[in-house]
């Protein structure tokens, strides 16, 4: 009965190829808006996803998210440090400021300061340079697609010398640091040297990054450091969230991507079910030619089923290797600030239950048409 419910569905190649599309389309267009709504997310908390030496982020109360800084003393990375349970503590500095190339380009730089002993914060993965050279006096990182923006046309590489408040700074390594949610470039210097990029104020410090001792509950460590300090103390992954809910409830974006992902389910499940009751309609006279042969109620309701699990893991299939492979295009050969946008697993399953919903609601009318025809339907003109 499985040949014969292939051969009803390949029978009408018109109707086959555009339940398969309407599949792929809907796949296509769902999975590929939901992670891009993804990756642009965990852009927002790029700098925090990059530190994981760091297991709390200590700042002032009022700061909500990872972009919004309040300065403090440094006064308070001593208190931070006396608190029973930590191991380390180092300060952190993330401010916005322009640098000024020797061939006169101006760009706005995302400036992160590390530990002059540790560096700690530092992104992990380095495409040219050592992070122990960082200590050399006037020295910085720049992430690879900074570089780029920069310098456009050129190799990434060391030895530029770019000016940042009348202080002279040299590029002596390139990272691969993850994209930030807005495009400028990521630079990390010393502390002590972005304090003098942007001119030494009383506060200037704006994260103490903590590590806890072996053995020590990361998120009671942070509450007690909150008790003690009157700071608020997150986990790394407290402080995703954070920044990421931020987003979340501030902007537009849910909203709208939300509304095409939602299109996407609306125009597939129509598209689909639409055209799936039509083709079940055309072929009543072959399931009613079935049941007048004595096929029960049982064996035809699967081949319809059969039909339309063939027509959605195909159509799935496409969808999902169109978004795959548009991600790879844009990601590996467009353009590297466009990096960081992949295809989670998640997302892909995700889709796969949301096109077995669209396919459910598509066979639920038809499948009413099939259990009630009449065998006489065949005798019929």
């Amino acid at each position: 009965m499985n040949g014969i419910a292939l051969r009803i569905l390949l029978g009408d190649q018109a109707k086959y190829i555009g339940l398969i599309f309407g599949i792929a389309f809907s796949t296509m267009l769902m999975s590929n808006q939901i992670s891009i709504f993804v990756g642009l997310m965990l852009r927002t908390a790029g700098q925090i996803l990059d530190a994981r030496e760091a297991d709390i982020w200590v700042m002032d109360p009022r700061v909500e998210y990872v972009d919004e800084i309040e300065p403090m003393t440094d006064m308070q990375l001593d208190r931070v440090r006396g608190v029973d349970g930590v191991d380390w503590a180092v300060p952190f500095f993330k401010g916005l400021t322009v640098a000024h190339t020797r061939d006169g380009m101006l760009q706005q730089i995302i400036l992160l300061g590390v530990d002059d002993a540790t560096l700690t914060g530092v992104a992990p993965r380095l495409v040219l340079g050592s992070v122990e050279d960082l200590k050399q006096p006037d020295a910085m990182i720049i992430d690879r697609a900074g570089f780029q923006f920069m310098w456009p046309g050129e190799e990434p590489g060391i030895g530029k010398v770019v000016e940042l408040n009348d202080h002279r700074a040299v590029i002596i390594g390139i990272s691969d640091a993850s994209a930030p949610f807005t495009t400028y470039p990521i630079v990390y210097t010393k502390y002590s040297s972005a304090r003098n990029y942007v001119g030494r104020t009383r506060k200037q410090m704006s994260i103490v990054l903590v590590h806890a001792r072996q053995g020590v509950d990361t998120r009671l460590l942070a509450q007690q450091i909150t008790i003690e300090t009157g700071l608020k103390a997150l986990t790394w992954r407290e402080f995703t969230r954070a920044t990421i809910g931020y987003y979340l409830r501030r902007t537009g974006i849910p909203v709208n991507f939300g509304i095409t992902v939602a299109l996407g389910f609306i125009v597939g499940a129509a598209v689909v079910g639409q055209t799936f009751y039509i083709f079940v309609l055309e072929n009543l006279r072959q399931f009613g030619a079935l049941k007048a042969m004595g096929v029960p109620n049982g064996t035809i309701l699967r081949m319809v089923l059969l039909q339309a699990m063939v027509v959605a893991g195909i159509g799935y299939a496409i969808g999902i290797g169109l978004c795959a492979g548009f991600f790879f295009e844009i990601t590996s050969r467009v353009s590297i600030d466009l990096r960081g946008f992949e295809l989670p697993l998640e997302v892909a399953i995700g889709t796969a239950c949301t096109v077995l919903v669209i396919i459910v609601i598509a066979s639920f009318a038809s499948l009413r048409k099939v259990m009630v025809v009449d065998p006489a339907i065949v005798f019929r003109g």
